[in-house]
């Protein structure tokens, strides 16, 4: 008898997020769901693995779709998280990992800032395919994890392009998928293939401090003006045309020149 896909569900908003759940109800009919998500907020931490991390693992009972099923509480970034997943917890090959739905939406060359994205592409340097996805919110929600926000139509999405995932495989090159969903989008809304944006998205500001000593992290602004945006990029997709965007990612970095042509 064949066995139902295994769908992997993780984020990096914690174990208790909205969104976490609302990515596992939606991929619950497509074959078996395994929830493994970090046990605090890990927002920005991108793929990192700091050595700091101790990994302990605390199983809790999660409602999915009127259903208890056992989900696991990681200590660690979402990329470990994902390696303790894939290795550790998993009993058997995981078919497709779901990073989100994200309390914001991650746009532009910052991506690799994003634990939601981060996630993803520790996924794939495994050759697991997966999705990222992550719905636009106003800045204050971002770490709130607030229970009004409304993740239906991001679930929509996430249905229909993890089910086309499993069904065909990613995109020629493509190690997972990016989606972004905009706060007024409905199932109605269509969908784009984008690519990343290469003009800055989230500006640092300088903290203001008396002295060097004294507590002041990084602040940062959002793109307000999309003059110089890209047209067929993420940014504009969402902030511009108030489309769904979906953008192939690939973990190749290198430079798309001739290498042949470089001077030695």
């Amino acid at each position: 008898m064949t066995q139902p896909p295994l769908i992997l569900i993780t984020n990096d908003d914690g174990i208790s997020s909205k969104g976490l759940h609302s990515a596992a109800e939606a991929c619950d009919p497509l074959g078996e769901v395994l929830i493994c998500a970090p046990t605090i907020q890990q927002s920005g931490t991108g793929r990192s693995m700091p050595p700091t991390s101790e990994g302990r693992i605390f199983p809790q009972d999660i409602l999915i779709n009127g259903r208890v099923t056992t989900g696991y509480a990681v200590e660690g970034t979402p990329a470990q998280v994902v390696q303790h997943g894939l290795f550790e917890i998993a009993e058997r090959p995981v078919d497709l990992v779901v990073s989100g739905i994200n309390y914001g939406e991650n746009l532009g060359e910052g991506v690799s800032v994003s634990g939601t994205v981060g996630a993803a592409m520790e996924a794939g340097s495994f050759g697991v395919p997966s999705i990222a996805i992550s719905l636009e919110t106003d800045p204050e929600h971002y770490l709130s994890l607030a229970d009004h926000l409304d993740f239906s139509t991001a679930a929509y999405f996430l249905r229909v392009f993890a089910q086309r995932v499993l069904s065909q495989g990613l995109p020629p090159k493509t190690r997972m998928l990016k989606i972004e969903i905009p706060t007024q989008a409905t199932p109605q809304t269509e969908w784009r293939w984008t690519r990343l944006s290469q003009v800055r998205y989230f500006t640092p500001v300088k903290p203001h401090r008396r002295r060097p000593d004294d507590p002041g992290p990084m602040g940062y602004v959002i793109l307000k003006t999309f003059d110089h945006v890209e047209r067929d990029s993420d940014v504009w997709a969402v902030r511009v045309d108030h489309l769904v965007s979906v953008t192939p990612l690939s973990l190749d970095f290198t430079a798309p020149i001739d290498l042949q042509s470089l001077p030695r």
